[in-house]
C-alpha cells in the first residue's frame, strides 16, 4: 500500500472520532445552557441542541473530506507523520474555532434569555383618559359627530 493512502487513512481514523467528541460534548454541555434558555419548553431545547449539532457535524465532517487530499510526495513514515501533523493539527484548530464558536452562541442565547426584560412605562393619565405628550398631536377628532 502506498505511503500516502496510509496518511489519508490515518488522518480519517483521528479527524472522524475527534469531530465526534467535540461534537458530543457540545452536544451534552449545551443542552445545559439550553434547557435553562427554554426552561418552559424542553423540547425546543432539545430540538435547537440537536439543529446546532447537526450543522456542526455537517461543517466539521465536510471540511474534514474536503481536507483530505494532498499534493505532497509522501515516500516513507517521516513523510506521513508530518503530513498527518499538518492535516490533524489544522483540523483539531478548525474544530476548536467552530466549538468556541458554538459557546459563544449557546452563551448569546442563554445571556439574552437571562437579561432584565424593560417594562414599559404607562403615560400619564388624567380622568381616566391618557395624557399626550409635549409635541404629540392632539386627540384624534372624528370626521362625524359622535352620537
Amino acid at each position: 500500500m502506498e505511503p500516502v493512502v496510509v496518511a489519508y487513512a490515518l488522518y480519517l481514523l483521528i479527524s472522524i472520532p475527534l469531530t465526534v467528541l467535540v461534537a458530543r460534548t457540545l452536544s451534552k454541555h449545551g443542552r445545559t445552557f439550553l434547557t435553562q434558555v427554554f426552561e418552559d419548553s424542553p423540547g425546543l431545547a432539545n430540538a435547537v441542541n440537536q439543529l446546532l449539532v447537526v450543522g456542526f457535524y455537517l461543517i466539521s465532517l465536510g471540511f474534514v473530506t474536503l481536507f483530505l487530499t494532498s499534493h505532497a510526495d509522501v515516500h516513507g513514515a517521516r513523510e506521513v507523520f508530518e503530513l498527518l501533523s499538518v492535516k490533524v493539527g489544522v483540523v483539531a484548530l478548525v474544530l476548536g474555532v467552530m466549538h468556541l464558536f458554538n459557546v459563544l452562541v449557546f452563551n448569546g442565547i442563554r445571556r439574552r434569555h437571562l437579561a432584565p426584560k424593560a417594562v414599559p412605562v404607562p403615560g400619564p393619565v388624567l380622568a381616566g383618559r391618557p395624557v399626550p405628550y409635549p409635541g404629540a398631536p392632539g386627540p384624534q377628532v372624528p370626521p362625524f359627530p359622535a352620537p
